[in-house]
């Protein structure tokens, strides 16, 4: 016993903690099997990198502020079929990422964007990278406060740090030209270095209205085109989808024109 009590002091000043607090069942279940040296220290090893491997991912996912739990494979690709699920596969392995390659999805409300955002940054957290999730309002209203409180390059290193930036609902709202500069600022300070993935329910002909500025609007889109997959969703809203399971909109109103736009606003 004094031989374990040293062995499991050493592996706790190693700092290898899971493996010190199972070190005794190890052993025993160890013995009972015969396994040989190699395999029982494989065996303990391997507990205190899946161990650790866990606790890395429960960081990342934190710091990643994602605003609910989805992956990709629970998003529905028969009622999007406009999402190209080949192209989903391949951006889920990463390699973007590890490129800096950026992801732009454009579509109406509620076709999904949102999903496949976060379904991306869970799949890069599993691998290892750091995520950061900011809705588009709330990171233009952050740096053009910083902006005015000359502290810009502060928040910049902030959202350039992560390996993804996830910017979610790009275009709901109007944003002054202080706020528009301030993007550019970090568009260019992650450009070749990070990825981004962009969510927007606005075409790009549309983003210098957005912005304020077309000149402005010109040289993100720039940066964030000259590397980058676009998905474009043409579908119709889950949320949509919902209301008509339940009869709120029974189908003789969703038949009308005018009616259907009317939906679609809520």
């Amino acid at each position: 016993m004094i031989a374990v009590e040293r062995c499991r002091d050493d592996l706790l000043a190693l700092g290898l903690p899971h493996a010190a607090s199972l070190l005794e069942s190890r052993l025993d279940a160890a013995a009972k099997k015969e396994l040989p040296y190699a395999d029982f220290l494989a065996d303990l090893l391997r507990i205190e990198v899946t161990a650790r491997d866990e606790e890395g991912r429960a960081r990342r996912l934190k710091q990643a502020r994602l605003p609910f739990l989805r992956s990709l494979d629970q998003f529905d690709f028969a009622f999007q079929p406009s999402v190209d699920k080949r192209l989903v596969k391949e951006l889920s392995t990463l390699s973007f990422a590890a490129d800096g390659q950026n992801v732009i999805l454009l579509g109406p409300p509620g076709v999904g964007k949102t999903h496949l955002a976060v379904g991306l940054g869970m799949a890069a957290i599993t691998h290892g990278e750091t995520v950061l999730f900011v809705r588009a309002g709330q990171l233009m209203e952050d740096l053009r406060k910083a902006q005015a409180l000359n502290r810009l390059e502060h928040r910049l290193r902030y959202y350039a740090k992560p390996k993804l930036l996830v910017i979610d609902e790009f275009g709901v709202w109007p944003y002054d030209r202080l706020a528009a500069n301030a993007l550019f600022g970090l568009i260019a300070a992650r450009y070749e270095r990070g990825s981004v993935i962009l969510t927007a329910n606005k075409g790009f002909a549309d983003w210098g209205e957005v912005l304020g500025d077309p000149v402005v609007a010109s040289a993100i889109l720039d940066r964030l085109l000259h590397h980058s997959h676009v998905l474009n969703i043409k579908g119709e809203s889950y949320r949509l989808r919902e209301k008509k399971k339940s009869g709120l909109f029974p189908s003789a109103l969703l038949g009308n024109s005018e009616a259907s736009q009317e939906v679609q606003r809520l």
